[in-house]
């Protein structure tokens, strides 16, 4: 049988509580992360416009636009504090 909406948001909630993230996930997270790990790797915007199915070209430009390379180093200059 198919997995539901309400099973795979149950699945992501309880994954996220078994890991203690401080943050509900849901299943639009993973959309998002998605485009933007597509982004990371230069992929072309079209091509992660088509693949996440936007018709309008800005909401895709956002994600190549704000890729992860641009908070490179956030991480390391966290745990010097």
């Amino acid at each position: 049988h198919p997995l539901s909406r309400q099973q795979f948001f149950y699945i992501l909630r309880e994954a996220g509580r078994l890991a203690e993230l401080t943050i509900a996930p849901h299943p639009h997270m993973l959309r998002h992360a998605c485009g933007y790990a597509l982004a990371d790797k230069g992929i072309d915007t079209r091509l992660i416009q088509d693949y996440l199915g936007h018709r309008n070209i800005q909401h895709t430009v956002r994600y190549t636009a704000s890729n992860a390379g641009r908070f490179h180093g956030i991480w390391r200059k966290k745990r010097r504090v």
